[in-house]
């Protein structure tokens, strides 16, 4: 691919996406955005990131849901895209088992909506973010290799799903189809239903943290850059392939995440500790050398210093992140 062409990417208001889209358009990329900008978090943190977008030459916004066919069938007669990036997607583990119906309602009927776009308009190349959710139950470091047949959450379930339609498009129609299993992306202006804001929220606050299990569950933490470079090195064509796009390094403890945010703020966590969750993985660990091998892709930022950075965005911005809804 070549800059100047439009790419289509989902979710453009969410914390991935609009990281996308705006290193596409730092490329020369012409981007059109859609996102449904539901109320799943709270709706000030998407029209924060979209704002940073919104007037950039190159770019263009439309509310649209990937769930609705009829819209997404005009979306696509309207403009001619050389590729789309579905980054819209309903996340987190625990919401999934309160309202597993939303999840595959968005995650796989509005995959095969944008699929069946594709097909129709002769779109050929689809990028789809997934989860390292799936690997739920295998030894680490998770390999693509692994078989991924038994998700212990509905949102690994959908994501399922969703890679598997997929791969029945690339086979049926050649759509050229690189799937980006993501580890644990956080930086600034990330998801408020994920430890990463809240507990700096919290200990900047001096709110408790609900902190699920003791703490010695470990993630393989990924900067939210460096999966933006990543999804979009994987618009390159490589027929079908399934791709980890991971931190790579040791993973690191909640607790150390905890006394990192300690030590940045100048301030003590008050832990409220509760019963670890069956459907939270305990621990992940990303095997990145087909990134590496495919994509020419490695992570750049070191989780401690993404800490530093998510910290210092904070507290830049805490005078209106305090009135967040967690």
């Amino acid at each position: 691919m070549n800059d100047k062409q439009t790419v289509l990417v989902t979710g453009a208001a969410g914390f991935i996406g609009a990281k996308t889209a705006e290193m596409l358009l730092d490329a020369g990329y012409k981007v059109v955005g859609i996102d449904n900008m539901n109320d799943y978090y709270d709706v000030r943190l998407k029209e924060y990131r979209l704002a940073q977008l919104q007037g950039r030459e190159g770019f263009s916004f439309e509310k649209l849901d990937i769930e609705n066919l009829p819209a997404m069938e005009a979306l696509f007669a309207r403009h001619s895209f050389a590729a789309v990036l579905n980054l819209a997607a309903r996340a987190g583990v625990r919401y999934s088992m309160e309202n597993p119906f939303v999840y595959m309602t968005t995650n796989a009927m509005g995959t095969l909506n944008l699929l069946e776009c594709m097909r129709r308009h002769g779109v050929k190349k689809f990028v789809l973010a997934s989860t390292s959710s799936l690997y739920a139950g295998q030894e680490m470091p998770f390999v693509e290799t692994m078989p991924v047949n038994e998700p212990i959450s509905p949102y690994a379930a959908s994501k399922k799903a969703a890679e598997a339609m997929a791969y029945t498009y690339h086979y049926l129609y050649g759509i050229d189809v690189t799937v980006v299993r993501y580890f644990t992306v956080f930086g600034p202006a990330g998801r408020p239903d994920m430890s990463i804001l809240r507990f700096i929220k919290w200990i900047d606050e001096g709110t408790p943290i609900d902190l699920f299990g003791d703490g010695s569950q470990s993630r393989d933490f990924t900067y939210v850059d460096d999966i933006a470079r990543g999804t979009i090195a994987a618009m390159k064509p490589l027929g079908y392939e399934v791709i980890n796009l991971g931190g790579g390094n040791e993973p690191v403890t909640i607790r150390t995440m905890i006394e990192t945010f300690e030590n940045l703020l100048g301030k003590k966590a008050v832990i409220d500790q509760k019963p670890a969750n069956n459907s939270d993985m305990k621990d992940t660990s990303a095997d990145i050398k087909k990134a590496n091998g495919l994509l020419g892709w490695s992570p750049q930022i070191h989780p401690m210093e993404g800490f530093r950075r998510s910290v210092e965005w904070h507290v830049s911005n805490r005078t209106w992140i305090k009135n967040i809804r967690l």
